[in-house]
C-alpha cells in the first residue's frame, strides 16, 4: 500500500513540472511571434468638419474696430421755469408723449398774485400818463395864448416822457408776470418717451430744477472715440456692423460726423454713426464692432486658423490624409465669409493656394505628418498646395 502511494506522488509531480514547461515554451513562441509580426499602421485623428476650412478667394473686408454707448439724436428735459410747486405731473418712465401735449402743472397762486401786482402797477401807470398827457395838452393851449412860459410847457413834457416810461415799464412787467403764467404749464417740447422723471407732486422745485426727461428713439447714434493714428481712415459714409448688448441681430450702422477737435487728455477723436431702425435700440446701451474702411479680393482663411506659436506664422494644411505645417506670409486684416457667416479673417499672401484645406483653432494642436480623417472616410483636399509652396520659395 506505501509503495503505491509513493507511485502515486511521483506521477502527479512529473505531471506538474511537464505542464509548467509547456507552458513557458508556448509564452516564448507568441513573443517571438509578436516581435517578427510588422508593426500595425497608427490610428488616424478623426476630426469633426467644423474643425476644417478651405482657404478661397472672397471679399476681405478691412475693419477698424469702433466700441460706445448709443445716444438718441433728439432728446429733451423739461424743467420748471418758475419757483413754485409741482400740482400734477401726469407722465412717468416709458410713457409715449407728442410734441406740445401737457404733461403737468406747477402751482399757480404765487404767480397770480404776482401778475394781478403787476397789472395794478400798469393800470396806475397808464393813469399816471393819461394826467401828464392832458396836462401837456393844456400848457401848450396856454403858451399859445401867452398865459404860461415856455418853460412850463418844457416841464410839462418831461412829465409826460417819464409818465410814458414808467406806464411802459409797468406794462412790461404785467407781460412777465404772464408769461411766468403760462410757463407754469409744463409742456413736451418733443415727441418721444419720457425716460426719467425727476420730480414728484408737491415737491416745490426751484427755477430750472429738471422735471422730466424725453428721448426720441427714431434717431439713435453711437458715439465712438477713435485714436489718433486710425481716424485718418474714417470718412463720412462708411459702413458699419455692431453687436449691441441686448440684441440678438447685428445692428447696420453709418458714418455721419466727425469731430473736428480731440479729446482732452486722451487726444481721441469723437466718430458718430447713425444706426438703421431696429426694435429694442435704447439709449444707454453699449455697442460694439466695426467700421467697413476698405475691401479686397483675396486669398483669406479665418484669423483663428493661422498658428502663432513658432518664429513666423504658419497654417495646418490637410494634404493627402495628412497634416502639413506651411510657412505662410500675412497681408491685410478684416472680416470675410465663411459657411454663410462673417467672420474674422486675414490675408494669405503666399504659402497656399485657392482651394487648400487648413485645420482651423479648434481643432487644437496637431503635430506635422499626423494622419488625419473626417469622420470614417479620410480627408483628402481638392487640391494640395504643395507645389504652390515650391513655386514661392
Amino acid at each position: 500500500m506505501k509503495r503505491w502511494m509513493g507511485w502515486v506522488i511521483g506521477l502527479v509531480a512529473v505531471a506538474l513540472i511537464a505542464a509548467a514547461a509547456l507552458r513557458t515554451v508556448q509564452s516564448r513562441r507568441a513573443a517571438l511571434a509578436a516581435a517578427s509580426a510588422p508593426a500595425s499602421a497608427p490610428l488616424a485623428l478623426e476630426l469633426a468638419a467644423s474643425d476644417v476650412v478651405v482657404a478661397r478667394q472672397a471679399d476681405l473686408v478691412g475693419t477698424l474696430g469702433i466700441s460706445g454707448g448709443l445716444k438718441a439724436v433728439d432728446s429733451a428735459v423739461v424743467k420748471a421755469k418758475v419757483a413754485a410747486e409741482v400740482k400734477s405731473l401726469s407722465v412717468r418712465e416709458g410713457d409715449a408723449v407728442k410734441a406740445g401735449q401737457v404733461i403737468g402743472q406747477l402751482d399757480t397762486l404765487e404767480v397770480d398774485l404776482r401778475l394781478r401786482q403787476a397789472e395794478q402797477t400798469a393800470a396806475s401807470a397808464r393813469s399816471q400818463l393819461e394826467i401828464a398827457k392832458r396836462s401837456l395838452e393844456n400848457n401848450r393851449a396856454l403858451v399859445d395864448k401867452g398865459f404860461i412860459s415856455s418853460t412850463a410847457l418844457e416841464a410839462s413834457i418831461s412829465t409826460e416822457a417819464g409818465a410814458t416810461a414808467t406806464y411802459q415799464a409797468a406794462a412790461a412787467a404785467a407781460d412777465l408776470a404772464r408769461k411766468a403764467r403760462a410757463d407754469a404749464v409744463l409742456v413736451a417740447p418733443i415727441s418721444g418717451l419720457v425716460s426719467q422723471r425727476l420730480a414728484q407732486v408737491g415737491e416745490r422745485v426751484a427755477v430750472d430744477t429738471k422735471l422730466v426727461e424725453i428721448v426720441d428713439l427714431s434717431r439713435i447714434e453711437l458715439e465712438a472715440a477713435i485714436a489718433p493714428e486710425d481716424v485718418g481712415g474714417v470718412q463720412i459714409g462708411q459702413a458699419a456692423r455692431l453687436a449691441v448688448d441686448g440684441l440678438a441681430e447685428p445692428a447696420s450702422a453709418k458714418v455721419v460726423r466727425i469731430n473736428p477737435s480731440t479729446q482732452a487728455g486722451t487726444r481721441a477723436v469723437m466718430v458718430y454713426l447713425a444706426l438703421a431702425p431696429q426694435r429694442g435700440l435704447r439709449q444707454g446701451l453699449f455697442a460694439r464692432g466695426s467700421i467697413e474702411a476698405q475691401r479686397k479680393r483675396a486669398l483669406v482663411v479665418p484669423l483663428s486658423a493661422v498658428r502663432v506659436d513658432q518664429a513666423q506664422p504658419y497654417l495646418l494644411e490637410v494634404a493627402n490624409g495628412r497634416v502639413v505645417q506651411r510657412s505662410v506670409t500675412l497681408g491685410l486684416r478684416g472680416d470675410a465669409e465663411f459657411d454663410g457667416r462673417l467672420d474674422s479673417a486675414v490675408e494669405i499672401v503666399k504659402g497656399i493656394v485657392d482651394g487648400a484645406t487648413v485645420l482651423r483653432g479648434s481643432a487644437g494642436t496637431v503635430r506635422d505628418g499626423t494622419a488625419v480623417k473626417l469622420g470614417t472616410a479620410p480627408l483628402v483636399p481638392a487640391a494640395s498646395s504643395a507645389s504652390a509652396v515650391a513655386t514661392a520659395r
